[in-house]
């Protein structure tokens, strides 16, 4: 079951993957493959809020990936190498490491790392580890407010670094869809009071721009 909702969740994630993110998708992710079937499905029991290869900016402008997004918890998880995170590491890349932590700190998001040693010999101990980390944190309540789907993230995103206001033509190639879909995308977001209309839109709304509640979600 997992091989064939995996294959089903992977050709999502690349149909929806701006190109540098799509690059990252198409590496060899032994690692990640592995913690998702070990660990993430068992314990979560389906692909439902979870995003592979999650984009970041970092604080130098970089951009810096996740392994594993859990959106509802706004969890980081990953799955480290000894030998690229640890044993063979130059000096450059130890500092990229610590700035992509301080990075995910920024973004308030909770980092949860697996080596790939526990993954692979102890999974048993890994799943109850993240499945009593979950659990500690949907008893407190401590989910985000706003429940988006993938397509109102990657609009949001998008036009966090646009930096601009973002019109229709915008949201067509942030989520390479048509325009009815993404109408109806843009349309979800207003009604979330997550984006407004800019100038007078009594008649037609030519552009958008986001409201502060929908960037604190992500800066």
């Amino acid at each position: 079951m997992f091989e064939r909702q995996f294959k089903e969740y992977f050709s999502e994630q690349k149909r929806l993957a701006n190109p540098r993110r799509l690059e990252m998708l198409n590496r060899k992710l032994t690692g990640e493959i592995e913690l998702l079937k070990e660990v993430i499905y068992p314990v979560l029991g389906s692909f439902h809020g979870l995003e592979m290869e999650y984009e970041m900016m970092g604080l130098t402008g970089v951009r810096i990936f996740g392994d594993f997004f859990y959106e509802p918890l706004r969890m980081i998880i990953e799955c480290e190498g000894f030998v690229t995170h640890a044993e063979v590491i130059t000096r450059d890349r130890f500092d990229f490491e610590k700035m992509r932590i301080r990075t995910i700190a920024q973004y308030e998001y909770r980092f949860i790392p697996f080596s790939w040693n526990e993954i692979d010999k102890k999974s048993e101990v890994c799943r109850r580890q993240l499945y009593a980390i979950i659990g500690q944190y949907s008893s407190s309540g401590a989910a985000t407010p706003y429940q988006l789907s993938v397509y109102e993230r990657e609009i949001i995103r998008y036009a966090i670094r646009l930096n601009r206001p973002f019109d229709l033509a915008d949201a067509c190639y942030c989520l390479q869809m048509g325009r009815t879909t993404s109408i109806k995308v843009l349309k979800t977001l207003l009604g979330k009071g997550l984006i407004r209309p800019v100038g007078d839109a009594k008649l037609r709304i030519h552009a958008y721009e986001l409201e502060d509640a929908a960037r604190s979600l992500f800066l």
